[in-house]
């Protein structure tokens, strides 16, 4: 692995490192759309255009590839995912249910079963259950279901959504708990309206208290489902993520990766502003400068990232308008907006950058009156501030994230029809489903949006969330029913390279392929402008990838061949 540094002396390459011929090169620059060959040199795209425009650069060292038509363009970027909440079960030998939509019954035999192969288990924690399959049960989750089959052992279940833990009373007992216990100012614990008890569901930061009474998760743990997400994403196409909510053992697994040269990723790693999920013990030696101490060209931990509001589920997302539920409940936010505002205003100052967990129309629209307070107290300083998942927007804001240089980030967990969509998400009612994930609406005004997976609360494959946000269509099931209004092809392409490039304030760096911009491409089996979207774009293979010009994905050995050894090789990992 070469260092591909660079400075305002050093040489210009004479010769390229790697040229690929005979493609279909889609570059995302609109001055040169297209081209049939490439060279990468000291980790640069150097030439562009046809192969009698290449072919000067082919020296004697050069390694030389053609594709045969195949399709390139620039790596994807994945603006929201958690790789280590999705797999560190598996290495922590956690409860993992594995069910998209478990009923209770599901849910209790796995915990029986999780306790009878555990028995010397500390605690039963794990994932995932959903309040939508309680309700249609005709139950109530919480520690008196937990209760009346696993009274003494600890137990912690997460929803879908990570926006609940449903606990039992010796989780309770354990984390000191009981009905004197105030709710954090980041969540709430739901209570018998007349005793006040706890009912055993955490909303939000309530349930950090219950991961503060559990060991935290092992560094090598982290490091191992890191290892996996990257080798994964950078598989299927990804050169580019954030991954939102990280802690000082988080930044240790990943610099432990970049170190081995296994970060086969550029990394934007958000610290959490609150204990949101785990507890963070270091926060303010992190943000008061420690997170420097992680950076190099692949990582860097310059932002920050917390729940806003809440979830469908519990009905914590803050609206602008009532729940239907008959009261005036519109749901909560984690900090006042006084809290929010300053220290937007002094993150932005430090150029760090704030990722706010909106869901609903009413968390949307504070947090975008408080990016114009901080443009207002500082000018535009250039930090670009995020607005996750954007569940639920207002007609009238999405012109403000152009106005206001705020990224739009769309998760993709039910941009199609699906048991999800009906159950949990019909929770906001007919009329703000009809304008949910509202993508199209905040490119029509001009702004930016990028798409992140969630995963875990959604699949981490990219390709899946592309063809859905081009079709919002079922693309495994028959049928033509819609969910929200769907984007082009192109635009899609756009969202996913260049506008993610922005998103992370790497425009001038990749995001398309032009001479000068770093070497981040990945080659495809199929050109997905020669084939209907629906059911075909999700099933994209990535035959390789390159990051910086340098080798991080082999599928089938062409590398290899040539002499190139890269990060990964053969089919991803199953997930």
């Amino acid at each position: 692995m070469f260092d591909p540094w660079r400075s305002s002396h050093a040489a210009e390459p004479r010769y390229a490192d790697i040229v690929l011929l005979d493609a279909a090169i889609y570059t995302l620059n609109p001055a040169q759309p297209w081209a049939e060959a490439l060279a990468m040199a000291g980790g640069r795209l150097c030439a562009l255009g046809e192969a009698a425009a290449v072919r000067p650069w082919i020296g004697p060292d050069t390694r030389v590839l053609s594709l045969g038509g195949r399709f390139v363009m620039p790596g994807l970027h994945d603006m929201h995912t958690h790789p280590d909440l999705g797999l560190a079960a598996k290495y922590d030998d956690d409860l993992k249910i594995g069910l998209e939509d478990p009923t209770p019954e599901q849910v209790k035999a796995a915990i029986l079963d999780y306790a009878a192969t555990h028995p010397e288990a500390p605690w039963i924690h794990g994932s995932y259950f959903v309040r939508y399959t309680f309700r249609q049960a005709g139950l109530t989750p919480g520690r008196a279901w937990l209760d009346d089959f696993m009274p003494d052992r600890p137990v912690a279940i997460l929803d879908r959504m990570w926006g609940t833990m449903m606990v039992n009373s010796k989780a309770l007992a354990l984390a000191g708990i009981d009905r004197h216990t105030p709710d954090p100012r980041n969540g709430y614990m739901e209570r018998d309206p007349l005793t006040g008890e706890p009912t055993g569901l955490m909303i939000d930061g309530a349930y950090a208290m219950i991961h503060a009474a559990m060991p935290p998760t092992p560094v090598s743990v982290l490091r191992q489902a890191y290892q996996e997400g990257l080798h994964y994403q950078t598989a299927r196409g990804v050169t580019a993520t954030k991954y939102v909510h990280v802690c000082e053992q988080r930044l240790a697994a990943l610099k432990q990766l970049d170190d081995a040269g296994q970060l086969s990723l550029r990394v934007e790693a958000a610290i959490s502003w609150q204990d949101d999920i785990f507890p963070v013990k270091r926060r303010w030696e992190l943000l008061g400068g420690e997170r420097h101490y992680y950076a190099s060209s692949r990582l860097n931990a310059n932002a920050v990232k917390f729940h806003f509001d809440g979830t469908v589920e519990p009905r914590s997302s803050f609206l602008l308008e009532p729940w239907e539920n008959g009261d005036a409940w519109r749901g909560k936010i984690n900090l006042t907006p006084e809290h929010l505002r300053h220290m937007l205003i002094d993150m932005d100052r430090r150029g760090i950058r704030v990722i706010a967990h909106c869901t609903g129309d009413g968390a949307s629209d504070l947090f975008l009156d408080a990016v114009a307070a901080t443009r207002r107290a500082n000018g535009n300083s250039g930090v670009r501030h995020q607005c996750a998942h954007s569940t639920i927007l207002h007609d009238a804001n999405l012109a403000r994230f152009a106005e206001l240089d705020v990224i739009a980030e769309f998760s993709p967990a039910a941009w199609y029809p699906s048991r999800f969509t009906s159950g949990a998400r019909a929770g906001y009612g007919p009329e703000r489903l009809s304008r949910a994930y509202n993508l199209r609406g905040v490119l029509d005004a001009g702004g930016i949006a990028v798409f992140g997976t969630d995963f875990p609360v959604a699949s981490i494959d990219p390709w899946v969330a592309l063809e859905t946000l081009v079709t919002r269509q079922n693309p495994w099931e028959p049928g033509e029913e819609r969910f929200g209004t769907s984007i082009t092809l192109e635009e899609a392409l756009r969202v996913a390279t260049l506008n993610g490039a922005y998103a992370m304030g790497l425009e001038a760096e990749t995001g398309s392929l032009e001479p000068g911009k770093s070497a981040d491409l990945i080659v495809l089996d199929h050109n997905p402008f020669t084939r209907e979207v629906r059911g075909n774009l999700h099933r994209t293979r990535i035959e390789m990838s390159f990051l910086e010009g340098q080798p991080v994905y082999d599928r089938a050995g062409e590398l290899a061949a040539a002499g190139l050894t890269a990060t990964w090789q053969g089919e991803p990992p199953r997930l």
